[in-house]
């Protein structure tokens, strides 16, 4: 067993889920997908114990060694308990559906773990509500979300109120469900990515501003992309769709302008001194 986490006065920063609603709405998404399931963050069973009902091979990871040895004992041959350290239990290099109720204080952990993983199908997770917002894209996308959106879908399905744990939580949870794509939206993950990052920590008024001082794009590849798209020149980075995103990816592969042979402006006296993505910047 591992070191244990820091965070939460109750035992390993967990709320565990007691409400029957939300318990049966996972099993319902977990019951239009297939294969076997791997449940991080097991507990007490409370979602292990229906999950095993219809005999799909489940692995449950559970940190805590006196809840994973009850769990042991409470449940059926194909379920295999694992005292183990979510973060650092090896996934399995075949085909499976992750399900978790996640403790709230790893979230973001976790799920950069989980996006970066390679076999898994669909990811159904108990997270916190306003991790579940944002990943989701409710109110504008984060750089994360815009980061792996060409590979993954992010769907929020319900907010799961604070009082459907134990101990009750001071906020919110959310229930979201990421699928993986079956084609990606963009071949170039690593540079892709780094793209990312640089719109939205860029600086600028808006897209327009914020994409031509990377020194990516010419300004008239540019200004043809905004109104192919129907973007505004003053939208942010989190107002883009997943689709623009990859659309704007292509247009700036295709452009012959490259970093290295353009350099970015540097900002005069009265260019602004805020960050382009800084209302839609959040991770």
């Amino acid at each position: 067993m591992s070191q244990r986490h820091p965070g939460g006065a109750h035992e390993l920063g967990q709320n565990f889920l007691v409400d029957h609603s939300t318990i049966s709405a996972i099993e319902n998404l977990v019951a239009e997908t297939s294969g076997p399931i791997v449940e991080l963050a097991a507990g007490d069973g409370a979602l292990t114990v229906p999950l095993a009902r219809p005999g799909r091979p489940i692995t449950a990871v559970e940190l805590d060694p006196r809840r994973a040895r009850r769990l042991r004992r409470r449940t059926p041959e194909h379920v295999a308990v694992v005292n183990e350290d979510l973060l650092r239990f090896p996934l399995p290099w075949t085909p499976h559906v992750l399900v978790g109720n996640l403790p709230f204080h790893l979230t973001t952990a976790v799920l950069k773990r989980v996006l970066d993983a390679r076999h898994w199908r669909t990811a159904i997770l108990l997270v916190q509500w306003e991790v579940a917002r944002r990943r989701a894209g409710v109110g504008g996308a984060t750089m994360l979300t815009a980061q792996w959106w060409p590979w993954y879908e992010f769907g929020l399905r319900q907010r799961v109120p604070a009082r459907s744990f134990l101990p009750v939580p001071s906020v919110d949870g959310g229930l979201l469900v990421v699928t993986r794509r079956e084609r990606p939206l963009v071949a170039e993950g690593g540079q892709y990515q780094r793209f990312v990052r640089d719109v939205y920590t860029g600086r600028g008024r808006g897209l327009e501003e914020i994409l031509f001082r990377t020194g990516r794009i010419h300004r008239s590849a540019l200004r043809q992309w905004l109104h192919e798209e129907q973007i505004s020149p003053r939208a942010l980075p989190k107002e883009l769709t997943a689709t623009q995103w990859a659309s704007l990816w292509r247009r700036v592969r295709s452009t012959t302008t490259a970093p290295s042979r353009r350099r970015p402006r540097k900002p005069t006296s009265s260019a602004p001194s805020g960050r382009g993505g800084g209302r839609g910047a959040g991770r």
